[in-house]
């Protein structure tokens, strides 16, 4: 075959591996969502990781080939591990299991691993082909590279606004501004954080309990009210944190949260966007409007005093929900470092 032909199977099959690594957001962390393909004579065997302490991404799919293993070619997401965890070394895995060629999309961050798994698989003959399909993989990964790179997660901010940047009424309610499909949606945006941010007013406003109400959910993430907690709240149990958004997102990341998701309320969407902690906005915009200058604005205080001052953030992308619309956006610096990886 051709280079370009080469090149064009190469990110053919690492896509696959991308949509199976999918699979595994919910249930692998604090470990990264990877996926892997086994490509043999017998056909593709794919995998992603499971729960921590089961297999990653690499064994599972190793696993499902068998002997077919042998002499073949694997393409995975991330660098496969070399060093004992949970489970044992992926690298060590791959060369056992005859692998010849490991095509891989980015390399992990993590210190433990940066570059020793491609090392060992080199050193025991195995050709490495590294930097398939990286930008796609950045992205997906995002949370879990910031995370093991910095130490702090990745920070989502979530706001259901009306056309004109409202909240809630003038009489504070929010129930409901957008429609019940982008209510799902944040079901399974809260599924996916290890921890969910809310201010105490919030709380006695709205008396959310912040699970993620799906069936079956095997875990639900750590729920955090800034600010005192009221006995009866049904956000129970949660915990009270009193201290800085700063000093909040570093104390997540020493425990190993990858993705935090901001709810609210104005006040705390201001807090965390003065102080530059939002890696990514996620809009639900309802076609809805509240017609006046009252209301509670999604950011409290006050904002920029020109146009130059605005805060341009980069748009991910841009989804019907219903009747409402969700547009993901990240802030240019959580940009700039992901693409700087």
């Amino acid at each position: 075959m051709g280079s370009d032909v080469v090149h064009e199977h190469c990110q053919r099959l690492m896509s696959t591996a991308i949509s199976e690594g999918e699979k595994a957001r919910i249930v692998s962390p604090p470990n990264p969502w990877v996926g892997a393909i086994v490509e043999t004579q017998a056909g593709n065997f794919a995998g992603h990781t499971q729960a921590p302490g089961e297999s990653h991404a690499e064994m599972d799919a190793l696993i499902k080939a068998g002997r077919n293993a042998a002499g073949s070619t694997m393409y995975v997401t991330l660098e496969p591990c070399a060093h004992q965890g949970r489970t044992p070394p992926c690298a060590e895995k791959i060369v056992e299991a005859g692998i010849k060629r490991v095509v891989i999309g980015i390399v992990d961050p993590d210190q433990r691993v940066r570059g020793r798994g491609i090392e060992y698989l080199q050193k025991k003959g195995v050709e490495v082909i590294v930097g398939v399909c990286a930008d796609e993989i950045k992205t997906q990964l995002a949370p879990y590279l910031k995370q093991r790179s910095t130490g702090t997660p990745w920070v989502v901010l979530k706001l259901a606004v009306t056309l004109d940047g409202r909240i809630a009424a003038n009489d504070g309610s929010s129930n409901w501004i957008t429609g019940e499909i982008a209510r799902e949606r944040v079901q399974q945006i809260r599924l996916a954080s290890q921890a969910i941010v809310v201010g105490a007013n919030t709380i006695r406003v709205d008396d959310s309990s912040l699970r993620a109400r799906i069936p079956d959910a095997k875990r639900q993430p750590i729920r955090v009210v800034l600010g005192s907690i009221p006995e009866a709240a049904s956000v129970h149990p949660a915990e009270e944190f009193h201290g800085s958004g700063s000093d909040l997102v570093r104390s997540l990341g020493q425990r190993e949260v990858l993705q935090v998701l901001i709810e609210g309320g104005s006040q705390v969407a201001k807090e965390f966007l003065d102080l530059d902690l939002v890696d990514q906005f996620v809009f639900h915009i309802a076609p809805a409007v509240h017609g006046g200058s009252d209301g509670i604005s999604a950011f409290a205080g006050k904002g920029a005093l020109s146009v130059g001052q605005l805060i341009r953030l980069s748009t991910k992308s841009v989804t019907q929900l219903g009747g409402d619309t969700e547009i993901i956006l990240w802030s240019k610096r959580a940009e700039a470092f992901i693409e700087s990886l």
